[in-house]
């Protein structure tokens, strides 16, 4: 079988929502920029592919209880700079919300990466309608929405445009005669569109890689077509393998509609594992982890304001086709409570059974926190060996249903480590991922060939 694209999506206080109040988690983000260091050190060693840095562009009280990794993060274009330094083989992949940000801006700030780095950058570029980005940006929500996927594709052609104004042969530096600049070799980008305006030319050279790959991680039908028709990797999340596969061949059909070569549309999947070297362990893990969620009932007098309406008995009740109202969320889920659900409450109960080993004849039966976790926290997750987690990825990848993946970690740093130490060795032995890098690009490691300039083309076709 062809090798997967392997990749972690990096946060820093770790994916799973009571992941910081693991033992031992990092908790703290002040002190982010060590645990990014060594998440670095640590995915090059195993040759990984790149580290993937997301964003929000926003932040409030409520993310302390919905998700404490978005409340407070260190800019995504500086931890890939700042990692560049320290790395030398692995690439590093920033978020940027095209909604927002300056195409000139970011075209200047990629391309210098890409240099320093050696041809390692890439850049996930995204959407979004939320109100208090906008806000935060003097916008209007209601006028950003409307018109947000047309300023991504003006987006993504004005940085091409940008990122080719020099010609790969246009610095000359020939000492000898005294000519240092070829000008017919500098473009300048004169885009003029319906909501992005740039004369040009960049004043970087053109970045190693030609273009940095482009990434697409919408889910929106708007969003899946515009990777289809130019993005280098779609980030798809995925409810299981079927649903996987489905959507690949989506993307791939779109792409091939569009015109382009279908099979340069890479397609690769968030996933969760929890692992230890035996599977009671890693259960034992994900066991506590659900432990330490809390839920609405946990507090008397209701809970804090913008804690998740979904963490609760109140939600549970009509998935299990039972009214829990006034019961502990700590009861016991014994054999006579769960012959009282519905079929989603079963499928609950083979979750929780599956990821934590509690049974309800078992010695320590699942609680009904156990079942509000189950369905409220939404992350597709493996828990257990290596031999597990890489059996699962290998299933994903001989059925068709994405070319690689994207690692999350629950705790940080310790199931990072975990995964490293432990599941990277097994992909290596099955030859799902490489013992040493092939290439020096992020492009090379993605398999993907290096770009003509988008001015090459412009001129033949005004030609």
């Amino acid at each position: 079988m062809a090798r997967l694209i392997i990749g972690a999506m990096v946060r820093a206080l770790g994916a799973y929502p009571s992941g910081w109040r693991y033992p031992g988690a990092h908790r703290d983000p002040r002190g982010d920029a060590g645990v990014l260091r060594l998440t670095a050190r640590l995915a090059e060693r195993a040759r990984l592919d790149h580290l993937f840095f997301g964003d929000w562009l926003s932040t409030g009280p409520e993310l302390a209880h919905r998700d404490p990794y978005l409340l407070a993060r260190i800019d995504p274009l500086s931890a890939v700079a700042h990692l560049a330094a320290v790395t030398e083989r692995i690439g590093l992949v920033a978020t940027v919300d095209s909604s927002y940000a300056d195409p000139y801006s970011v075209a200047r700030a990629t391309a210098s990466i890409d240099l320093l780095s050696g041809g390692r950058v890439g850049l996930n570029l995204v959407t979004t309608a939320d109100a208090r980005a906008a806000g935060n940006h003097g916008l209007d929500a209601e006028r950003v929405h409307p018109s947000r996927y047309e300023r991504a594709v003006e987006f993504e052609t004005v940085l091409k445009r940008l990122w080719d104004s020099f010609d790969d042969g246009a610095i000359v530096a020939d000492a000898s005669t005294g000519d240092f600049l070829d000008p017919e070799g500098v473009h300048e980008a004169r885009f003029r569109g319906t909501h992005l305006r740039v004369d040009g030319a960049l004043n970087a050279v053109r970045p190693v890689q030609g273009h940095p790959p482009i990434i697409r991680s919408g889910a929106s039908p708007a969003s899946r077509l515009i990777a289809a028709r130019s993005a280098d990797l779609a980030l798809v999340a995925a409810d299981d393998l079927a649903h996987a596969v489905a959507v690949r061949e989506e993307l791939r059909a779109l792409a091939f509609e569009s015109g382009r070569d279908d099979r340069t549309l890479k397609v690769i999947a968030p996933v969760l594992p929890i692992v230890a070297e035996t599977r009671a362990g890693a259960q034992a893990i994900a066991d506590e982890l659900s432990e330490l969620v809390r839920l609405v009932e946990d507090w008397p007098d209701g809970p804090p304001s913008g804690f998740p309406a979904e963490r609760s008995l109140a939600s549970l009740s009509p998935l299990v086709g039972v009214d829990l109202q006034g019961v502990s969320p700590d009861l016991a889920v014994t054999p006579a409570i769960a012959a009282q659900f519905g079929q989603a409450g079963q499928q609950l109960v083979e979750i929780v059974a599956e990821r934590t080993g509690r049974t309800p004849a078992g010695l320590r039966p699942p609680t009904l926190r156990h079942l509000v976790v189950a369905a409220a926290v939404t992350a597709p997750i493996i828990v257990g060996t290596a031999d597990d987690v890489a059996t699962e990825f290998e299933a994903w990848g001989e059925a068709g249903a994405v070319d690689g993946f994207n690692v999350l970690s629950a705790v940080q740093p310790s199931q990072f480590e975990a995964f490293t130490s432990l599941v990277a060795p097994e992909l290596q032995r099955r030859g799902l991922l490489p013992r040493a890098y092939e290439g020096t690009t992020l492009r090379e490691h993605l398999g993907l060939g290096r770009p003509d300039s988008v001015h090459s083309a412009l001129g033949a076709l005004h030609g």
